[in-house]
C-alpha cells in the first residue's frame, strides 16, 4: 500500500503544472507584455517576467538560472519581431525542447523599418493602443488553450482590458489633437515611435541612432544629417528613453544650431512598482503628456 501511494504521488507531481501554485505557468520577456499578460490572465495562472523594470530590452540576457526555468514554463509569451535581441536563444531553445510559445508580433500587423534604417519589423508596437487590443486578443485565445484555465475568467478580464486600451487610444487622440500639425514632428534616440506616429499622425523626423535597435552607434555624419534635418524641420523636443544615457541627444541638439529640449520616455520597459510607469497603462498616459507638454 505504501509502495502504491508513493507512485500516485509521483505520478500526480508528473502531471501538475509548473507554477509554485500549481497552476501553470507563463513566462513572460518584457515588462510591458508581462504586465498585459497579468491583466488578461489575473489569478488564473502565475506570471513570470524575465526582464527588470528599466532594462533594455535589445541587450537584456538571461541568466543561467533564468534560461532554465524559461525552459520549463507552460507557455512563454514573447515580442516575435527580433526584440529580445540577447534573449532570442533562450527563447528558441526552449521551444526546440518543446515548450508552447506566443510571438505577439505575428499578431498585430507589423510595420517594416524603412531599408535606410536596417529594414525589417519594427517591433515597437506597444506605442499604438490598437495594436495593443490585437495583442490582448491573441493572449487570451492562446491562455485559454491551456489545460485548466479558467476560460471565462481570461475572457472577461480580456474584454475589460480592451475597453480599458480604447478609452487609452481615444484619451491619447484627444491630448495629441492640441499640438499644431506643424509641430507634430518627432526625433527619439532610437527608431521607436512609429505605429504612435502612424495611429496619430505624426512625422517621425529621425533617430539619433539610425536604427530600431539601441545596440546600433551613430556615426559622425549620421548625427550632422539628422541636425540638419532639425534645423530644417523647427522641431521642438528630441525624446529620449529613461533608461539610457541622452549624452548623444544632447550632443545633436547643439549640432543643431536651434533651441531643442531633451525630454525622456518610457519607452522599451516599465518603472518600478509605485510609479507612474509600472504599468503600460500608466507608462502610455505619461508619455502622451510628456510629448503634449514638449510640442505644443
Amino acid at each position: 500500500m505504501w509502495a502504491w501511494l508513493c507512485l500516485v504521488t509521483l505520478l500526480a507531481a508528473c502531471g501538475s503544472p509548473h507554477g509554485s501554485s500549481g497552476q501553470q505557468e507563463i513566462v513572460v520577456t518584457t515588462t510591458i507584455l508581462g504586465n498585459v499578460v497579468s491583466e488578461v490572465v489575473g489569478d488564473t495562472a502565475d506570471v513570470r517576467v524575465m526582464m527588470k523594470p528599466n532594462a533594455d530590452p535589445h541587450s537584456y540576457a538571461l541568466s543561467a538560472a533564468e534560461a532554465a526555468h524559461m525552459a520549463e514554463a507552460d507557455l512563454v509569451i514573447y515580442n516575435g519581431l527580433g526584440l529580445e535581441e540577447s534573449m532570442q536563444r533562450n527563447v528558441d531553445a526552449a521551444a526546440e525542447s518543446g515548450v508552447p510559445t506566443l510571438p505577439i508580433g505575428d499578431h498585430v500587423d507589423p510595420l517594416q523599418f524603412a531599408e535606410g534604417d536596417n529594414g525589417g519589423p519594427d517591433p515597437h508596437f506597444w506605442t499604438d493602443p490598437q495594436r495593443m487590443v490585437l495583442a490582448v486578443e491573441a493572449i487570451a485565445d492562446r491562455v485559454t488553450a491551456l489545460p485548466g484555465i479558467d476560460g471565462a475568467t481570461v475572457t472577461a478580464n480580456a474584454a475589460r482590458y480592451r475597453d480599458e486600451l480604447n478609452t487609452l487610444s481615444k484619451n491619447m487622440t484627444d491630448r495629441f489633437a492640441a499640438i499644431p500639425v506643424e509641430r507634430r514632428k518627432l526625433v527619439t534616440n532610437h527608431h521607436v515611435l512609429g505605429y504612435l506616429a502612424e495611429r496619430f499622425g505624426f512625422k517621425v523626423i529621425g533617430a539619433v541612432i539610425p536604427s530600431g535597435t539601441t545596440l546600433a552607434s551613430p556615426s559622425a555624419s549620421d548625427l550632422e544629417s539628422l541636425a540638419g534635418a532639425i534645423r530644417e524641420a523647427g522641431v521642438g523636443a528630441i525624446f529620449v528613453d529613461s533608461s539610457q544615457p541622452d549624452r548623444l541627444a544632447r550632443v545633436l541638439a547643439e549640432q543643431s544650431g536651434v533651441q531643442v529640449n531633451v525630454a525622456e520616455l518610457y519607452s522599451e520597459s516599465l518603472s518600478e512598482s509605485g510609479t507612474e510607469a509600472d504599468s503600460y497603462l500608466g507608462m502610455m498616459r505619461a508619455n502622451t503628456e510628456t510629448i503634449a507638454d514638449n510640442l505644443i
